[in-house]
């Protein structure tokens, strides 16, 4: 039981360690190519690339980072290494977004939908189908 808890404790630590680190805007960038491709060697990560591509060494750098903060890992397929995030998207995207909310808007869900809905210049069609969604979500609860 000891050697369950003391694990699940580590694995929740380390949950805490991943979402409290943030991506560069670099490394942001290949892992939206990592979560749209689900799996990719290295050559199909650079090639995902708008010209001009960076240099392999660039990629290996940032995958080593990203490894490091452990939202990447690879596989090793003979000489190559193909790499999967760890990480779901809407995890990092859903942390990203609570963080915003919680530094800049005071922990506040409705300050935040205030001030996107008045300072984002939204059309009032967008601002009808966020009110769906809200509605949506109301009547699920």
């Amino acid at each position: 039981m000891f050697v369950e808890l003391k694990y699940y404790s580590t694995f929740v630590e380390d949950q805490i360690k991943i979402y409290k680190m943030q991506l560069s805007n670099s490394e942001q960038q290949l892992m939206e190519f990592l979560w749209k491709q689900e799996r990719g060697l290295m050559k199909d990560l650079i090639e995902a690339y708008p010209e001009p591509r960076p240099a392999t060494t660039t990629v290996a750098t940032l995958l080593k980072r990203m490894q490091d903060k452990k939202f990447v890992d690879y596989i090793q397929l003979g000489r190559s290494r193909e790499y999967f995030p760890l990480v779901k998207k809407k995890d990092y995207f859903s942390k990203q977004v609570n963080g915003l909310i919680r530094d800049f808007f005071n922990d506040s869900a409705s300050q935040f939908a205030s001030f996107f809905t008045k300072e984002t210049n939204l059309s009032k069609k967008e601002l009808e189908e966020l009110k769906k969604i809200i509605d949506q979500e109301i009547k699920s609860k």
